[in-house]
């Protein structure tokens, strides 16, 4: 195994190595201990920490549950140390908890979360199996696949980036609908539902409202904005500028709401939260997200600019009801997984967000409801 001094002087050039590299230079120990923790159906991941040579022994202590051939150390040459292990993607997020509040104050401090996407030889999974290298067996384990709170957030954050990419999308998907719903073309509405980059803001919401991430609520909350915003004007000038007939199925479908629509945007917001934690390929559910939010918002842009405004309300309600639902749903998913702050005092905190949040959903939705079955009546 070759020392850290001939690969480069600086910590910072030693992490710019692959973990192709690393895995070549593992230990056959090493990579035996990683197949041994791999159980069909089981995803793992391995945890490099960077720290200081004076705090090795602490590291060893908070990892004695660790069986020696599950846990390699590299002294840099920057005098730091490198440590690296195996576990189940499951105990990620209590490991990066207990590693942040010890070390977190440490500026020195670093740690790196790498998936592994295979190890060999497979187990099958057995009902009930004592892993002798778990780190914490009080710690409840996240249901899902297992990503650490850290990884949604990173994938969640990557989800919300504002750029002309996601306008160019919002309207490729919005003139896709708009000729769709004007011919009755179901498949081109389809069609329009799968370029539509609607899931990403709509998760983000809920996620950032889970956890009480003001800064990444802000961000999803503009890039949401924004996109509905941008598919709405561009509807409104086709409106303007094409004939519109409100008595098109395909819009007229969308401009009254019925409680199956609630049903309906409730179960897009389940399903576009368990998209990000169980690993359903999120182009797929996003189909169903942009199912509840892209024609409502088209015909109401339509309505607008056609000036049939009866039917603008209608379309506008739907849309409200929607999105109120997709948002509420995803909240109460993350909620039932396990998704929580690291500390108790942000944890507080959102909890205290992630309540007021249900409250004013449940309060608007029911308030929607009684005006959906008021209007129902009514007519």
């Amino acid at each position: 195994m070759a020392r850290a001094s001939s690969r480069g002087s600086k910590t910072s050039s030693r992490s710019k190595h692959n973990h192709v590299y690393f895995l070549f230079h593992f230990p056959v120990s090493f990579a035996r201990a990683a197949a041994r923790r791999y159980k069909a159906g089981m995803a793992l991941r391995l945890i490099e920490i960077v720290l200081p040579r004076e705090r090795g022994l602490e590291v060893r202590n908070m990892l004695q549950r660790e069986p020696d051939d599950n846990l390699w150390q590299e002294t840099l040459d920057s005098g730091q140390i490198l440590l690296r292990f195996v576990v189940d993607a499951r105990e990620t997020g209590p490991i990066i908890d207990r590693f942040h509040n010890r070390f977190g104050d440490d500026e020195r401090f670093q740690l790196l979360v790498v998936p592994v996407a295979a190890a060999l030889p497979r187990r099958e999974a057995k009902a009930e199996d004592d892993e002798a290298g778990e780190i914490d067996k009080s710690t409840p384990k996240p249901r899902g696949r297992g990503l650490s709170r850290e990884e949604l957030h990173h994938e969640v954050s990557d989800m919300t980036q504002f750029s002309g990419v996601f306008i160019a999308a919002v309207l490729l998907s919005s003139v896709v609908a708009t000729v769709g719903m004007m011919r009755d073309n179901v498949a081109a509405i389809i069609g329009a539902m799968v370029i539509a980059p609607l899931l990403g803001p709509n998760v983000a919401l809920a996620f950032a409202t889970t956890i009480g991430d003001t800064r990444l609520l802000r961000r999803a909350l503009a890039t949401n904005l924004a996109g509905i915003a941008a598919a709405l004007a561009l509807a409104a000038a086709c409106g303007v500028a094409l004939t519109v007939d409100p008595t098109s199925p395909e819009l007229a479908s969308r401009t009254s709401v019925a409680l199956g629509d609630v049903a309906l945007a409730l179960a897009s917001g389940t399903a576009g939260a368990l998209a990000l934690t169980t690993g359903v390929p999120a182009a797929l559910v996003g189909v169903m997200v942009a199912v509840a939010l892209l024609p409502p918002t088209i015909a109401l842009g339509l309505m607008i600019g056609s000036g049939y405004w009866p039917e603008a309300v209608g379309a506008g309600l739907l849309l409200a009801t929607n999105v109120i639902c997709v948002n509420l749903a995803g909240v109460g998913t993350f909620l039932v997984q396990g998704i929580r702050p690291r500390t108790w005092w942000e944890a507080e905190r959102a909890r205290r967000g992630a309540r007021l949040a249900l409250m004013v959903w449940c309060a608007v939705l029911l308030a929607l409801v009684g005006l959906i079955l008021l209007i129902n009546r009514q007519q």
